[in-house]
């Protein structure tokens, strides 16, 4: 059987042109190479709890037209981010806020709050930051910068913040407000019933097959089909024969606990460089500690977060988008523009770019209307 498109990845960058592609009417083959759908939004159930298996991910977006794309196939409740920081038993508010100055420094309105972060900055007396260290201290001052960046950015990237370039963190929110809501989004949420059933309903319609390495069976996968969506590793498409691009991976600690409250929150960062993870994910919090039905749960899922430096083999979660890379990227991007209309590289890692969901939705929605 010929096919109009032959999607490379189950993702949600995938799924979503996939969906766009049936509805008009076109034939389309998906292929995977993980044992199942929805890529790093995953979610699977355990315990009644929906588990986000490849972290933590909450829909959030100031696009109505995705937002009610999304909600087209899904109901989203209205669960709001609102992280805990954790610096050796030190519980603050996150992004910073009053919550978090408050307990920084016993302040309690926000003229105090902005007078010790300018008092702060001006002590360090910063004026042109030639890194990330310098960076952060000239936008919140000494305090927060070792309390609830150094360490967490520390473990993020493998390396000190000193040796980190500035533009990492071009800024850091302050809010001299009590506005928990980590997210400036008009719209938030988390599907109903998990990320994997949304997914799977997007890709209805669709032939999918599971357990499929497109770069390992390229010449026949590439012969079924006039087109090809490609959502994988840029450089892994084109051999890495300009040389490697970096990626930062993650590992995930995941255990079922006999209780029905760990940490009281969907998440908490480990601020300080002493703790190896980054974070801890409790699952059931998402939903409110509740199954579909209503009915409170008796046990917990969490998971701890650990940042790793990507090796072949691991899964790449984030690009890092420095110059090197991103020079090298430029170059790796020239070779699919001479790969013409016949392949579309899309998503996060087959455009070397982080990207939010609402985003990656946009981006599939764009190429959509652009190519169909």
């Amino acid at each position: 059987m010929r096919y109009d498109y032959l999607i490379v990845g189950a993702g949600l960058y995938g799924a979503v042109f996939a969906r766009e592609a049936v509805d008009r009417g076109r034939r389309v083959l998906v292929v995977e190479k993980r044992p199942h759908v929805a890529g790093n939004v995953y979610t699977e159930r355990v315990e009644g709890i929906n588990v986000h298996v490849y972290g933590g991910h909450i829909f959030h977006t100031n696009d109505r037209r995705v937002w009610e794309y999304v909600n087209r196939f899904a109901s989203f409740n209205r669960f709001t981010n609102a992280p805990v920081a954790n610096y050796h038993g030190e519980l603050y508010s996150l992004p910073f806020n009053m919550y978090t100055f408050n307990r920084m420094w016993g302040v309690t309105t926000p003229a105090q709050a902005a007078a010790e972060i300018d008092r702060q900055r001006r002590e360090a007396g910063i004026d042109r930051p030639k890194n990330l260290e310098e960076q952060a201290i000239s936008l919140v001052g000494r305090d927060i910068y070792e309390k609830l960046v150094k360490g967490y950015t520390e473990k993020q990237w493998g390396r000190p913040c000193d040796e980190l370039p500035s533009f990492i963190i071009r800024r850091l929110p302050v809010r001299l407000t009590f506005d928990n809501n980590y997210f400036n989004a008009l719209y938030q949420g988390v599907p109903v019933g998990g990320y994997t059933r949304l997914v799977e309903k997007l890709l209805d319609g669709a032939e999918v097959r599971l357990d499929t390495d497109y770069l390992a069976h390229r010449e026949e996968l590439d012969a079924l089909a006039d087109r090809v969506v490609y959502t994988g590793p840029i450089d892994a498409y084109f051999d890495h024969r300009l040389g490697a691009l970096a990626y930062r991976s993650l590992r995930f600690e995941t255990e079922v606990l006999d209780m029905p409250n760990f940490q009281g929150n969907a998440a908490v960062n480990y601020t300080d460089r002493e703790t190896p993870w980054t974070r801890i994910i409790e699952h059931k919090w998402f939903e409110f500690g509740r199954d579909e039905a209503g009915n409170d749960l008796p046990k917990t899922v969490v998971s701890r977060e650990y940042s790793a430096e990507w090796k072949p083999g691991d899964e790449p979660y984030y690009p890092v988008n420095d110059e090197r890379n991103n020079s090298l990227c430029a170059r790796y991007k020239a070779l699919a523009a001479a790969e013409g209309e016949r392949v579309l590289f899309g998503g996060r890692l087959g455009q070397y770019r982080y990207y939010d969901m609402d985003q990656v939705v946009a981006e599939a929605l764009n190429a959509a209307d652009r190519l169909l």
